[in-house]
C-alpha cells in the first residue's frame, strides 16, 4: 500500500478533546483537521466505535483519518461512552443511548467553528451498524454515510445467531472479547489522577453480555432495535455499503439495495472483515479514494459522476483450488446497473437420488446422517483474512452429509445473489436443525465451499414464533443461503450438501434427530444465475491502495496464531482450538504498549448432542513504562436438554496486584435452539 505524505491541505491533530452529552457524560475524541478550518469550514467524517482512540485502532486510524483531513475533511473519532477515555459504562451494544449519544455528537459538531455543517459517518463493523442506525434517527447534519461489513438485521445476520440456530463458535466468544475489552482502564495521561476511579466504575458495571444474548432467542423487540430492516424507509441520507464474500456481513447487502429508498450504492469484493485497501483475500482497492469520491459528491456538491455508476459492484471469483488461506481471489469484477437485476434469473435443480437435474423425480425418502461433526472444516464464521481461517475441502464434510451433484458443466456459469433450497422433510423429534452447503466440484473431486446457510427447523415458519415439529409428519423448510459470487469453471459440477448438524458453528440440536428427505416437486434449489450484462466490460479500475503515513510502533512481542484439531479415539471426542495472539507492541510516540491473546476451544463427542462445550480465554495489556495493567476473562458455555448453562469469570491486574475480581455462573431455558 502506497503511504502519502502530501496532500492538498496541511494537517492539524487534536489529540484529545471532550464532547459533553446533555446527561453531563463527557465522550473522548481525537480530530484530524485542514490547517485553514476555522477560516474555511469542512465536511466533517465521524467514525464512533468502542475500540478505543489511543491504542485499539489508533494503527488504523492514522491510516485513514489524516488523509481525510488532508482532502479538505475534519475526520473524527469517538469512543463512545463507557470505552476508551470516555466517562460512563456501556452496558450492550447499539443501545438507545449510545444511538442518541451519536447523535449529540452530531449536535456537537455542527456547532463546531471548523465544521460547513454537513456531516458523513464512516464504520466497520460495529461502527457499520451503528451508522445505519443513527442515521434511522435522521440527524439533520448527517447527509451520507459508508457502512462496512455490517448488518440491517440484528437477529438473522450477526454473531449470535444464524437461521435460528445459537452460533456456538461466537455466541460466548464474542461476549468474552467485549468483557475483556470493556474492563481495560482509561488511560492517566488523558484522565490524570481519576483514572483509577473510572476504571473501577466501568468494571463494577461491566455487564456479561452473553447473558442478554442468549435470552432473547427468537425475533423480538430487543433485536428489532437497531434492525433498520424493521423501517428501511427511516434511513434518508444516501447509503454506501461496503462488504466482502468472506465477511459473515454479505447478505445484508443485497437486502438493503432492495429494501432502502434513499440514495444508495454498494460494493463487494473477495474480502474478509476488513477495510478493503488492506483486506484479504486481494485484490485491494484504494478504498479511500472510493471514499472521498463518495464524500465529495455528499458533503462538498462535487459532480464526479459516482451517482451514475451501477448501484452495485462484485468481485466475481473464479473456480479455485479448496484452501484454508488466500492472499488473492482469482477473478474479476462485475456490475449490476440496479439490485435486484432485471435481466437475471432463477436456475431451479430437483433434488433426488441422481444428485441435481432439472427434471422432477418422485423417489423413495433418503435418510440423513446423523454425524455431529459435520463441519469442522468450515473455517472461522468470523475471518479477518489470517491463516486458517478459511474453509478447506469439503469432501470431508461431504462424507457426513446428504450430497446432490450435477452433471459438468461444459459452457461455465456464474451467479451473483442467494441461493435458496426448499426441502420436504420428516423428523423423528419435535426439533432439529438443517446446514445447507453448496459447493464446486472440480474434476479432480476437491470441495471448494461457495455458501452455505442454516435453519432451525422449529422457525421454519418465521423467527419470531418457533413452532414444534410433529414427529414423522412431513413439513416444508426454506433455507437461504449466503449471499455469493461465483464463476463455475467449465467441466466443473454444482454439489448440495445437506446435514442435520453443523460444528463448529451451530449449536446442536437437544435431541439426535433423524431426518428424512422427499424427493420431488417440493424439493428443489433455486440457484441466481447471471446473465453477463454489458455493464461488465466498461467498468473503470479502481485505484491502487493509498493510506496516511502510519504511526510509528516498536515490536515487543512477535504476533503468532494456531488452530488445531484434536480426536480423541476411546470417547470419540473432537476437539478445536484456536490460539491468537496479536503479538505485544508499543507506541513509539507515547510509549503506550498493548497486548491481546485469545484462545476458543469447542469439544464435541460424536453422536452426542448435549456434549458440546465451548471455552473462551482473552488477555489484554495495555501499559506505558512503570504503569502497568492486564485482564484476564473466560468463560464456559455448555447444555442440557432444558438449559443453557454458562459460567464466566474476569480478573483485572494494576501491575501485579489483583485490582478487580468478579464471576457469573447461570443457566437461561432452552427455547427450541
Amino acid at each position: 500500500m502506497k503511504i502519502k505524505t502530501e496532500f492538498p491541505h496541511k494537517i492539524q491533530t487534536i489529540k484529545h478533546i471532550w464532547i459533553p452529552m446533555p446527561d453531563g457524560c463527557r465522550l473522548a475524541a481525537r480530530i484530524w483537521l485542514p490547517e485553514n478550518a476555522e477560516q474555511q469550514p469542512v465536511p466533517t467524517i465521524l467514525e464512533y466505535i468502542p475500540y478505543r482512540k489511543n491504542d485499539g485502532t489508533a494503527l488504523r486510524d492514522s491510516l485513514y483519518h489524516p488523509y481525510f483531513a488532508g482532502h479538505g475533511y475534519a475526520a473524527m473519532r469517538v469512543d463512545m461512552r463507557g470505552s476508551g477515555d470516555s466517562e460512563g459504562v456501556m452496558l450492550d451494544e447499539y443501545l438507545q443511548q449510545e444511538l442518541d449519544d451519536a447523535v449529540s455528537v452530531i449536535t456537537w459538531l455542527v456547532e463546531q467553528s471548523w465544521c460547513d455543517g454537513s456531516v458523513g459517518m464512516i464504520g466497520k463493523s460495529w461502527g457499520g451498524f451503528n451508522s445505519l442506525e443513527v442515521a434511522a434517527l435522521q440527524p439533520p447534519a448527517l447527509k451520507a454515510i459508508i457502512t462496512v461489513c455490517s448488518s440491517d438485521d440484528r437477529y438473522s445476520d450477526d454473531v449470535h445467531y444464524k437461521g435460528g440456530c445459537v452460533l456456538s463458535t461466537d455466541m460466548l466468544g464474542w461476549s468474552t472479547t467485549m468483557l475483556a475489552w470493556n474492563a481495560r482502564p482509561p488511560d492517566p495521561a488523558v484522565l490524570g489522577e481519576s483514572w483509577r476511579d473510572r476504571w473501577l466504575e466501568r468494571l463494577e458495571q461491566t455487564p456479561l453480555m452473553v447473558q442478554e444474548w442468549i435470552s432473547h432467542q427468537h425475533r423480538d423487540d430487543y433485536w428489532k432495535h437497531g434492525s433498520i430492516c424493521e423501517d428501511y424507509s427511516a434511513v434518508q441520507c444516501a447509503v454506501y455499503a461496503v462488504g466482502g464474500w468472506a465477511d459473515p456481513y454479505s447478505n445484508a447487502i443485497p437486502r438493503m439495495l432492495s429494501g432502502l429508498t434513499c440514495p444508495r450504492k454498494a460494493l463487494i469484493g473477495p474480502w474478509a472483515h476488513e477495510y478493503p485497501q488492506r483486506a484479504l483475500p486481494g485484490p485491494q482497492i484504494g478504498f479511500v479514494q472510493e471514499c472521498l469520491r463518495w464524500w465529495d459528491y455528499w458533503l462538498k456538491n462535487i459532480e464526479n459522476g459516482i451517482m451514475e455508476e451501477p448501484q452495485l459492484r462484485a468481485w466475481m471469483p473464479d473456480s479455485i483450488a479448496p484452501s484454508t488461506h488466500y492472499e488473492e481471489r482469482p477473478g474479476r469484477w462485475v456490475a449490476e446497473e440496479k439490485w435486484p437485476p432485471k435481466n437475471d434469473e432463477s436456475q431451479t435443480w430437483y433434488l433426488n437420488r441422481n444428485g441435481l437435474n432439472q427434471n422432477v423425480d418422485t423417489d423413495k425418502p433418503m435418510l440423513f446422517p446423523t454425524s455431529q461433526t459435520v463441519g469442522l472444516n468450515a473455517g472461522v464464521w468470523f475471518p479477518m483474512g489470517a491463516a486458517g481461517e478459511f474453509p478447506g475441502d469439503q469432501r470431508s464434510a461431504d462424507s457426513g452429509s446428504l450430497c446432490f451433484t450435477s452433471e459438468a458443466f461444459y459452457e461455465g456459469m456464474e451467479i451473483l445473489g442467494n441461493p435458496e433450497a426448499t426441502v420436504m422433510l420428516s423428523a423423528d423429534q419435535t426439533e432439529g436443525l438443517l446446514a445447507a452447503r453448496l459447493c464446486d466440484i472440480a474434476p479432480d473431486g476437491s470441495s471448494l465451499l461457495v455458501s452455505w446457510g442454516l435453519l432451525n427447523l422449529t422457525h421454519r415458519n418465521g423467527h419470531e414464533k418457533p413452532e414444534a415439529l410433529d414427529p414423522g409428519e412431513k413439513f416444508t423448510a426454506k433455507i437461504q443461503l449466503n449471499a455469493c459470487a461465483h464463476a463455475l469453471k467449465s467441466g466443473h459440477r454444482w454439489r448440495l450438501s445437506l446435514s442435520s448438524a453443523y460444528f463448529p458453528h451451530a449449536w446442536p440440536s437437544s435431541k439426535l434427530t433423524k431426518l428424512k428427505i422427499f424427493p420431488g416437486i417440493d424439493t428443489y434449489l433455486n440457484l441466481p444465475f447471471r446473465k453477463i450484462p454489458q455493464e461488465d466490460t466498461q467498468l473503470a479500475d479502481f485505484l491502487e491502495p493509498e493510506c496516511s503515513q502510519p504511526l510509528s510502533t516498536e515490536e515487543i512481542r512477535t504476533a503468532s496464531r494456531k488452530r488445531t484439531l484434536e480426536h480423541e479415539v476411546i470417547e470419540d471426542c473432537f476437539t478445536l482450538t484456536h490460539r491468537v495472539d496479536n503479538g505485544r507492541f508499543r507506541f513509539v510516540e507515547d510509549g503506550l504498549e498493548t497486548e491481546d491473546l485469545s484462545c476458543d476451544s469447542l469439544s464435541l463427542n460424536e453422536d452426542k448432542p448435549l456434549s458440546l462445550k465451548v471455552c473462551c480465554e482473552r488477555t489484554a495489556g495495555i501499559g506505558r513504562g512503570d504503569w502497568q495493567t492486564r485482564v484476564e476473562a473466560s468463560g464456559t458455555m455448555t447444555a442440557t436438554s432444558e438449559n443453557f448453562h454458562v459460567t464466566s469469570r474476569l480478573e483485572v491486574f494494576e501491575g501485579d496486584q489483583r485490582f478487580f475480581f468478579r464471576t457469573w455462573d447461570f443457566k437461561v431455558p432452552r427455547e427450541g435452539v
